[in-house]
């Protein structure tokens, strides 16, 4: 509305100049008239003026691909294909097409045009397990993320990170899950197949690629042997002589609650990853003696639960951990309580990362390839997108034995 008004401004403005100014309007529209014509006559006699006036008018407006491809004596066709990349062009003409575009500031064709005549945007969603803010303080995420990223990339994809509800009075699903264009979506650490985030994506009938979910049909899954490498450091610590071994769990659920948990709780709906790795255990013949539940992967988190294990009366002589973070807050907790690791207590975790604050000690983990898993999930949108079906793919663990495990206490 602006726009208009000012122009009918300034259409009153002329109207009262051509009205009022009588002799001295007539001598501007005079003086406009010779500059035009010496401008004439300079382009006569001026091949750069020419093109100097092609630019102006072109400055006029912003700057299309059918002014690169004139700029550059060109058919648009040949000008889109030196953009694209792709299609028989040869390097002098690219280059040419290239700098008749910097000539005239344009930037590229319009991204937005360019998904209306594909039908995709050349986004990927990505759901993340946690709050952005907890996510990206732990090493798991971000390993993980670099490669997904890493292998995108190169394919034109651009990602969009969507933070999981936390708070359980919240919507179970983030708003942008429901509205945000996406061709392929990744749930990290993706739940069961009543999780809220899967039904949003199937109701919109988006493909989808589960990290670390159940398997569903219809559904692509990237996962890791974690049953089977919790049940391998469990073996470690039972051929050590250990018979007392708790455990420290990720979040049971969306209300991410912290503190003991008893067989009632277990027995109740618990998320995916969580439930396998409490099933390695039990795979190794071990029932833990306690198991604690903790809100997210953290240090923190690991310390309060180490705290708590290890001052108990009967505190058992190891503890399994269901991530390395978690497995370093118990060991941090157990010097407060001037326990000695491994001499008093046995600490073991998941994941395979690197621990600088440990000091001398080396945890005792299982290692997940996690740059790789990361990149696996990239390869999977990318089968997706071309049109394979989905499938499950899983890469394997291993035990590294460090110097925080050790033979029970005397």
């Amino acid at each position: 509305m602006r726009i208009v008004q000012s122009n009918r401004f300034d259409k009153r403005l002329r109207w009262k100049s051509n009205r009022f100014e009588g002799r001295e309007h007539s001598a501007g529209t005079l003086t406009a008239a010779s500059n035009s014509d010496l401008a004439r006559d300079q382009r006569r006699h001026s091949p750069d003026a020419a093109v100097t006036t092609r630019r102006c008018q072109l400055s006029a407006h912003r700057p299309t691909l059918a002014d690169v491809a004139a700029a550059a004596n060109v058919s648009v066709s040949t000008a889109s294909l030196a953009f694209s990349g792709a299609g028989p062009i040869a390097t002098a003409t690219r280059e040419r097409v290239h700098e008749a575009a910097g000539r005239l500031g344009y930037a590229g064709p319009n991204p937005l045009g360019r998904q209306l005549r594909s039908g995709r945007s050349g986004i990927v969603g990505v759901v993340i397990g946690d709050a952005l803010r907890r996510a990206f303080r732990d090493p798991v995420s971000t390993q993980v993320l670099d490669g997904l990223v890493g292998t995108l990339g190169p394919l034109d994809l651009g990602v969009l990170l969507i933070p999981s509800s936390n708070d359980p009075d919240s919507p179970a699903v983030d708003p942008l899950l429901e509205s945000a264009a996406m061709d392929v979506a990744v749930v990290m650490w993706g739940g069961g197949e009543d999780e809220p985030v899967l039904s949003a994506l199937r109701r919109r009938n988006i493909p989808t690629v589960l990290v670390e979910g159940q398997l569903l049909p219809g559904v692509g899954a990237v996962g890791i042997d974690d049953r089977g490498g919790i049940a391998m450091v469990t073996r470690h610590l039972v051929e050590l002589g250990h018979t007392r071994i708790a455990c420290v769990t990720l979040p049971l659920n969306r209300e991410r609650l912290e503190g003991f948990v008893g067989p009632d709780e277990l027995a109740a709906q618990v998320w995916e990853i969580t439930r396998r790795r409490l099933a390695g255990m039990t795979d190794a013949g071990v029932t833990p003696v306690a198991v604690w539940q903790t809100p997210a992967s953290l240090v923190e988190h690991g310390a309060t639960a180490g705290r708590a294990i290890l001052s108990a009366e009967d505190r058992p002589t190891a503890v399994v951990c269901q991530s390395d973070l978690l497995a370093s807050g118990v060991v941090l907790a157990a010097r407060e309580l001037g326990l000695r690791v491994p001499q008093d207590v046995s600490v073991a975790g998941f994941d395979g990362i690197d621990l600088p604050w440990l000091g001398g000690d080396v945890l005792t983990t299982v290692v997940q390839p996690l740059t790789e898993k990361g990149a696996a999930v990239g390869h999977l949108v990318e089968d997706l997108l071309a049109g394979a079906e989905p499938d499950h793919r899983e890469l394997p663990v291993t035990l590294r034995v460090g110097t925080t495990t050790g033979p029970v206490p005397a």
